[in-house]
């Protein structure tokens, strides 16, 4: 089984190509479909670019951490921030009709559909969103 793995960049959405790289080469020679693959790939990269824009406001200073660790049947990433946080339950349902031209707030909806389980909470310094995805998995892939 591989070991965890940690990149840190600054708030900055220009480092997210590099994350997608980290990503995919720590993945590597793991049984994701291509599909699954695209599905991590997609939803990593909307976690980090909501913790660069919404959690950390843009501020470069400030960091954005991924850990990736093998479980059992998949992988579990770890998205932190060092925002002020905030209430997932306070996003504008992204379906209601009032919000369907809306440029934002679909990020956790694609998330939430891609991946087998998606957590957000506080954390030390800002908001954390884990997600996992199973080798097997019949959601999204």
């Amino acid at each position: 089984m591989k070991d965890e793995t940690k990149l840190i960049i600054p708030s900055d959405p220009a480092r997210l190509e590099e994350v997608d790289a980290f990503a995919e080469r720590w993945m590597d020679g793991m049984p994701f479909s291509e599909d699954q693959r695209y599905d991590i790939a997609i939803s990593l990269s909307e976690a980090v670019n909501n913790a660069i824009e919404h959690g950390n406001a843009g501020d470069a200073s400030k960091k954005v951490t991924i850990i990736l660790t093998p479980i059992d049947g998949g992988i579990h990433i770890k998205v932190s921030d060092e925002g002020g946080g905030f209430n997932p339950e306070s996003v504008a349902d992204p379906t209601e009709p009032a919000n369907l031209l809306s440029e934002s707030g679909r990020g956790l909806l694609i998330i939430s559909h891609l991946m087998d389980e998606v957590k957000v909470e506080p954390c030390k310094a800002g908001t954390c969103i884990e997600l996992v995805k199973r080798f097997s998995s019949s959601k999204a892939s």
